[in-house]
């Protein structure tokens, strides 16, 4: 018997640290916040546990602890005092957003980046304001006078809205600016309107592979965010494609995205691993609600250690190929990290 190849000499405590491929730091990670204008007091969200829609007065306080693990980069999701059609509180200058990020960047040297979307600010729950969808023939689909008439999201109304929001996020003092939507030239609409308002130096994240999915539920908790009726299946993509993420992708990329989002994170590691391969650009990955809510449930029966399959997950969504993490583990992986 041969044994000249033995890795499992490599595997021995002393040396396996000194050969491992992957590693995790807290820099690598971002911290999901949610602020709440409707209320005055913290408020536990049920379907994720460990955390809370803070409300504005006590924002910084909710940062500080997240800086304390040694995070120190912040995703901002608002739950606004009103809601419309068209989500018109997306983009006020006393809006839930601008006024969190105005209070954070005063009083820490937090990053913040600001997710930029309508679906917390639509009374309907789509991320944008809403048209009957036209047909092949430029008509427009009509459901009839037995049904109410199906309805998507206007795209190019919408791109305006978008850079409405994305400048007052800037004004606000956003570091950086994450469009979220899924609508077609988001990220050159989003580019223009900044560029036009001397926010130049404001870098996009783009969720530029953002996949229509089962795992986003506890978020739409979180954020009051859920569709009143139907999906986001016109906008959001088809989880059995991967070519068309490359598209998408590519699209945002000639646009002028910065940085280049995979949402969710663990079903499409193949994803991350394709856009790594593929461009130079920093790749992002959302390790969404119902990644976390699955094992905190697991945890919770027993089934799992969640420290353990936490900084698991992290690492693999890390070895795929991605530079930044965004997670609702951020604060207990980072405390566990090795100083």
């Amino acid at each position: 018997m041969d044994l000249t190849h033995r890795p499992r000499r490599l595997r021995q405590d002393r040396v396996r640290g000194l050969v491992s491929e992957t590693s995790l730091e807290p820099a690598d990670l971002i911290a999901p916040v949610f602020v709440d204008a409707t209320t005055e007091e913290r408020v536990p969200i049920e379907t994720m546990p460990g955390h809370e829609r803070v409300p504005l007065r006590e924002v910084v306080d909710r940062v500080e602890e997240v800086r304390e693990t040694g995070v120190e980069a912040i995703m901002l999701f608002g739950i606004p005092e009103s809601k419309d059609p068209d989500g018109t509180r997306a983009w006020a200058e006393d809006g839930v957003i601008q006024e969190a990020t105005r209070r954070i960047t005063a009083e820490t040297d937090t990053y913040v980046v600001t997710d930029v979307c309508l679906c917390e600010y639509t009374d309907h729950g789509h991320c944008g304001p809403l048209e009957e969808p036209l047909r092949g023939d430029g008509e427009r689909v009509d459901g009839g006078p037995a049904c109410e008439p199906t309805l998507t999201v206007d795209n190019d109304a919408t791109l305006e809205a978008l850079d409405r929001i994305a400048v007052s996020h800037a004004e606000a003092g956003a570091d950086m600016i994450a469009p979220s939507g899924m609508m077609d030239g988001m990220v050159g609409a989003i580019r223009e309107g900044l560029d036009r308002e001397g926010f130049e130096h404001v870098p996009i994240m783009s969720y530029a592979a953002k996949y229509q999915s089962a795992f986003y539920g506890p978020f739409r908790d979180a954020a009051d965010g859920a569709p009143a009726f139907g999906n986001r299946r016109h906008y959001q993509m088809d989880p059995a494609n991967a070519r068309e993420a490359m598209r998408e992708v590519r699209l945002d990329v000639e646009q002028g995205a910065d940085v280049l989002m995979v949402k969710p994170a663990l079903p499409y590691l193949d994803i991350v691993s394709d856009i790594r391969r593929e461009f130079d650009h920093p790749v992002a990955a959302y390790n969404v609600s119902g990644e976390y809510a699955m094992l905190h449930a697991a945890a919770e029966k027993g089934w799992l250690d969640l420290e353990e399959v936490a900084l698991e997950s992290l690492l693999s969504i890390k070895r795929a190929g991605a530079d930044l993490i965004l997670t609702y583990f951020a604060e207990d992986v980072a405390e566990s990290l090795p100083a």
